[in-house]
């Protein structure tokens, strides 16, 4: 599996030093409690760590200096105690570069009815030192995520867990490296981008190679690997002949097998995360990656088809905010017009994630009817049911755009004995009309990354934290509020 890396998540507590030394014990103590309980708590996938009560304005700003500079730091959590003024906030909130959670919780949960005094008041006062934190950040146009409920309440740990993954993946976009073996498939305009933009406004490095290069670490790929792969491929898939020679078949999936240790070397070797293929770029290969590339994604890499690098880098983003779960490539491939039962059939030539299959993949070989080459083995399968989302990044010159459709997956009710591919059904909200007419609108690209574990809410955080444009289609869209929102992104993003 690709590892992603464990982040640390600073929090930093708020007081001054207007209420005394056993005050400010106390709040240290609580703090330490309530990190000691977040940390432990299994929604979290990275660390919380407890940095201090902070009382001054250059304590704030050495704090937050320390972040930056810290790559195990991926984002500062900041609580209010008691009350801190917030004119000590400004010189750190100017310098802060990580990904802010403003915390607006409590240490106790309910009043203490019979025991309450001025001094439980003074030192839990939490409610007044959020509003004055929250009028500086908003003052000063600071960037954060609020967050309000009991620290040991449920709900509010996975709603804090979420913005974690969200704060995680921006981490890696700053140092995403996106490697494209080919180029762009010819003529086609959406997966074309500014690679140099991107670097500077989303942290993406994207290198070009050339097939060769891949075949080099293909070749030297030895039997012994390819032994050792060929029975994980039958101890964790079902290996379907339908009809071939037995050793035309197994020749085919062990050629695949080859693929995926070259290119997983590759990978490797240049500190790759993400990558692209075309079936118009193949010169030294006999197959169209197909398992090679699905087993990758299945992972924890990002994938997308005809060198879209865009669509590459946020697969492999929304798989670190979906602990890769359910979360893969996607196509908008055909539609069902059907009155009153419209849905869209998702798929791809060959390369659809199998963390997304409802039952036990199988493995087939069959004729592409592109790329000139020899018939590829592939990984087929049902998507699942269920609540999910397809989002694309596309780039329109002077931006970049996030485009999000709700949709819900739907179980296939008819067969579909001769298209040997991973699909998956969906539809659309509001409705398949509606959806489509909006996304076409917005210039959304065919590929997308479709995901039954990100949310729209994680979406629109990771936009904000990029400072990047976010159009969502979803139940609750109406045309005339869709197309007018669109125009006012244009005002307010342009250059």
């Amino acid at each position: 599996m690709l590892t992603a890396k464990t982040y640390e998540f600073w929090f930093v507590t708020g007081s001054q030093m207007l209420y005394g030394e056993d005050v400010l014990r106390q709040v240290e103590d609580h703090s330490k409690e309530m990190v000691a309980g977040l940390d432990a708590a299994d929604v979290f996938s990275d660390r919380i760590v407890f940095k201090g009560v902070v009382k001054n304005a250059e304590e704030i700003r050495q704090m937050m200096l320390q972040a930056n500079a810290d790559d195990s730091c991926a984002g500062v959590i900041t609580w209010m105690h008691t009350f801190s003024p917030s004119k000590m906030w400004i010189s750190g909130m100017r310098v802060l570069q990580k990904p802010l959670l403003h915390f607006g919780t409590q240490f106790n949960r309910d009043i203490p009815w019979d025991a309450i005094d001025m001094d439980f008041m003074n030192l839990n006062q939490s409610a007044h030192g959020d509003r004055e934190h929250g009028f500086i950040t908003s003052r000063m146009n600071v960037k954060r995520k609020v967050l309000v409920g009991h620290w040991e309440d449920e709900t509010t740990r996975g709603k804090m867990a979420s913005w974690m993954k969200v704060a995680h993946a921006l981490a890696e976009s700053k140092v995403l490296k996106v490697a494209r073996f080919g180029d762009n498939m010819r003529n086609v305009a959406v997966t074309e981008g500014d690679k140099v933009e991107a670097q500077i406004r989303l942290g993406w490095t994207v290198d070009g190679y050339g097939v060769g290069d891949l075949v080099a670490y293909m070749d030297a790929v030895t039997d012994t690997d390819l032994d050792a792969l060929m029975d994980e491929y039958a101890s964790r898939y079902e290996l379907t002949n339908k009809g071939m020679a037995e050793e035309e078949f197994l020749d085919s999936v062990r050629y695949q097998g080859r693929i995926e240790l070259g290119m997983k070397a590759f990978l490797e070797a240049g500190g790759y995360t993400a990558f692209t293929t075309t079936f118009e770029d193949l010169h030294g290969m006999k197959q169209l990656p197909g398992l090679a590339v699905q087993r990758l994604m299945e992972q924890g890499y990002g994938f997308a088809g005809e060198g879209d690098w865009k669509t590459a880098a946020l697969v492999r983003l929304m798989k670190i905010m979906a602990n890769n779960e359910r979360t893969s490539f996607m196509e908008d491939y055909t539609y069902h017009f059907e009155p009153g039962n419209e849905m869209v059939l998702g798929a791809h030539m060959l390369e659809i994630c199998p963390t997304i299959a409802v039952d036990q993949p199988r493995i087939e070989v069959h004729p592409l009817g592109i790329g000139d080459r020899e018939a590829p083995a592939r990984i087929v399968f049902e998507g699942q049911s269920g609540k999910a989302l397809n989002a694309s990044i596309i780039d329109l010159g002077h931006r970049f755009r996030l485009l999000v459709n709700t949709v819900e997956g739907i179980q296939p009710e008819e067969a579909m004995p001769n298209l040997p591919v991973a699909r998956v059904l969906w539809k659309t909200e509001p409705s398949m009309a509606q959806a489509v007419e909006n996304w076409i609108q917005a210039g959304g690209a065919h590929h997308t990354c479709y995901s039954y574990e990100v949310t729209t809410d994680q979406l629109r955080d990771f936009a904000e934290l990029l400072d990047v444009e976010i159009a969502v289609i979803d139940a609750k869209t109406e045309t005339v509020q869709f197309n007018n929102e669109l125009r006012w992104n244009e005002l307010y993003y342009r250059p």
